[in-house]
Formats: structure tokens, sequence, C-alpha cells
């Protein structure tokens, strides 16, 4: 591992912006979280929210679930009405999970809380200076993801 002048490894520095996304992954979560909906709940209309389309098993392999776990996720979800199931056109045997109006509502809502949210916090906690540093690292991880 390489380390650059201030002896900063890059192996460290990965390890702990894991660590602080996963705390804000997680945070980001509990803000559009209601008393209505689990974390699996809420974790997948995330997912379906962001245009994800697929099947209970694929949700599954995502959040790292067990397909039973997520059969009962999505089930609670249609129960709500957030969801609905259709047949998958290339598979009758699978179904592909979609939003439903309701569904669609809902995690625009929670996207826009988590938005507000998040704005909020880092204008309470970070000076004008620290948001320029912060816009500046984003811009820096881009490259790493190929943006």
């Amino acid at each position: 591992m390489s380390e650059d002048a201030a002896g900063i490894s890059a192996g460290v520095v990965a390890r702990d912006l894991r660590v602080v996304f996963g705390r804000l992954r997680r945070r980001l979560r509990e803000v559009a979280q209601a008393d209505d909906l689990t974390s699996s709940q809420i974790a997948v209309l995330i997912r379906l929210g962001k245009g994800e389309v697929g099947t209970a098993s694929t949700f599954a392999a995502a959040e790292g679930v067990r397909p039973q776990s997520m059969a009962a996720t999505i089930a609670a979800l249609e129960q709500h009405g957030l969801i609905q199931r259709t047949p998958d056109p290339d598979d009758g045997r699978r179904q592909l999970v979609t939003l439903t109006d309701a569904g669609r509502e809902r995690a625009a809502g929670d996207r826009e809380a988590r938005a507000e949210w998040l704005a909020s916090a880092m204008e309470q906690a970070y000076t004008p200076d620290e948001l320029a540093t912060i816009a500046a690292a984003i811009r820096l991880l881009d490259r790493v993801v190929g943006a």
C-alpha cells in the first residue's frame, strides 16, 4: 500500500471512508423511516425509488439477506400498497417488483426528507470553508468511481 507525503495510507483512508459512508447510509435510512415500515422495507423502497426493478431474490442478494426474509419484506410492502408484483416477461415463474403510485409518492417524500436533513445537518456542522473542502473531496471521489 502506498502512502502519500503526509504518511496517510490509502488503505486506512478507504476503510475510514467505508465506515463513514455506512454510518451516513444508516442515518439517512433512519431519517426516512416511519413507524409503519421496518428498515428492510425502507431499503427496498429506496432501491425501487431509484428505478431498480427486480425480484425478491435480486433484492435479497442486493441487501445481503435470505430470500425468505426478503419475501416477507416484499409481502409487507405489498400489504401497505407501496409495491406491486407482475409476472416477469422473460420467466413467468418469477415476479418483478415495482412501485405503485403510492409507493412512488412515498419514495419521493422519503428522498426529499433525507436530502433536507443532510443539507441542514451539514449547514449546522460545517463552516463554508469546510463545505468547500467536502465539495472538493466529492470531485476527487468521482474520479475513483469513473463519474
